[in-house]
């Protein structure tokens, strides 16, 4: 049997794992079966399992891929020329949510199949923790260049802000499934409301 190159062998991964994600999509971690994600994929279960051993190294490949695929769009909010300000990042965010909501598979449904998983498994506890403490580090970087270049108010602690944003990230993804997704002005308006109401700036 001829060598496979390793441009190969990450795509053949690339797609397994997009049939994973449909399946998971549809159907969550635990109701799918490595049979299904055989059956979607039209490979052999041996050509499968040469790339992923069990359906937990699945599961665990679809979390982090997800994750991965998310904290690299966020990222690019910091390699802009100019630095976003408060309003475009929150529509950064609501079109990088809906942009994962494909036809196809929704990631958006992976990450709160992830969270569940998160809750049950420790090791799957750590690599999300250690996802939003990134997210938080990336979102500590914007918001003190929103303090730096003067975008924000004086006295607003950027520390508490980075702790909005990450907060909200969950949420949005929530609320896009159980009920409807805000806009991010409305959700901008909200925010400086309800300073105003606390107090706060």
């Amino acid at each position: 049997m001829p060598k496979i190159s390793e441009a190969a062998r990450l795509e053949v991964r690339a797609s397994i794992l997009a049939s994973a994600w449909k399946c998971f999509s549809r159907q969550g971690f635990h109701v799918t079966s490595m049979d299904d994600v055989i059956a979607e994929t039209g490979m052999s279960s041996s050509s499968v399992y040469r790339y992923f051993r069990s359906k937990e190294e699945l599961i665990d490949s679809a979390a982090q891929d997800t994750m991965a695929q998310t904290y690299s769009s966020l990222a690019a909010l910091l390699e802009q020329e100019s630095t976003p300000g408060p309003a475009e990042t929150l529509t950064t965010l609501l079109d990088n949510l809906r942009s994962r909501q494909g036809d196809e598979y929704d990631l958006t449904k992976i990450a709160m199949a992830t969270w569940a998983e998160a809750l049950r498994r420790p090791e799957m506890h750590d690599v999300v923790h250690q996802f939003y403490a990134d997210v938080t580090s990336l979102f500590t970087e914007l918001t003190q260049r929103w303090m730096r270049e003067g975008t924000l108010a004086e006295g607003t602690d950027p520390h508490a802000l980075t702790s909005l944003l990450v907060t909200l990230m969950p949420g949005m993804i929530v609320m896009s499934h159980l009920y409807e997704l805000p806009t991010a002005e409305s959700l901008s308006q909200g925010m400086g409301d309800f300073a105003s109401v606390t107090g706060s700036r």
